[in-house]
């Protein structure tokens, strides 16, 4: 399965370099590993860069599915690591529309509460909407303003076609184990 997250590392001219972690995701650990001495925190992160010179609008449109995406780390020039969690604001019915917020969230029990609370919000609302209290898109709206309001989240639209743009790198999904 993995816990896929994305790591932007700031450059002088405040745009990012992007590297994957399939693992980096799990419990927000790569906040605490990534370092300046430790930059791919000992492996955990991908040493192949994703992507180059990219404004945080895009890392947000371009890069970080939130369907795929479990965290994004943004690190500073001076290896200040600021952690946030990806909430997919969708639901897996095949209309989805890649909508997504990222909060964030110190690592523990801060991104226990955060995860906990988020299920069971999305949970609870599309119950309601199964049960025909609400649609879909009233239910999404919902979903979205709790997790700006409350969360303090930044909502965002992931959908650039990867086909539209030869110079993006696919990210390998799929599951797979790192070699020991």
């Amino acid at each position: 399965m993995g816990h896929r997250a994305l790591v932007a590392y700031e450059r002088p001219d405040h745009l990012y370099d992007l590297r994957y972690s399939h693992w980096g995701g799990d419990d927000l650990a790569l906040a605490t590993s990534l370092t300046r001495e430790t930059p791919l925190a000992r492996g955990t992160v991908d040493s192949d860069v994703l992507a180059d010179a990219v404004s945080l609008e895009r890392v947000l449109s371009d890069y970080l599915d939130p369907c795929v995406h479990e965290a994004l780390y943004l690190v500073t020039e001076g290896f200040a690591v600021t952690p946030y969690r990806v909430c997919w604001l969708e639901w897996g019915d095949g209309r989805e529309e890649g909508r997504g917020a990222i909060v964030r969230v110190d690592p523990g029990s801060d991104d226990l509460a955060l995860r906990t609370w988020f299920r069971a919000t999305k949970t609870a609302m599309a119950d309601i909407v199964e049960m025909g209290a609400l649609s879909r898109r009233a239910a999404q709206s919902y979903l979205e303003a709790r997790v700006c309001e409350d969360e303090d989240g930044r909502p965002y639209t992931y959908g650039t076609d990867p086909d539209d743009d030869p110079n993006r790198r696919r990210i390998d999904a799929r599951d797979y184990w790192p070699e020991e």
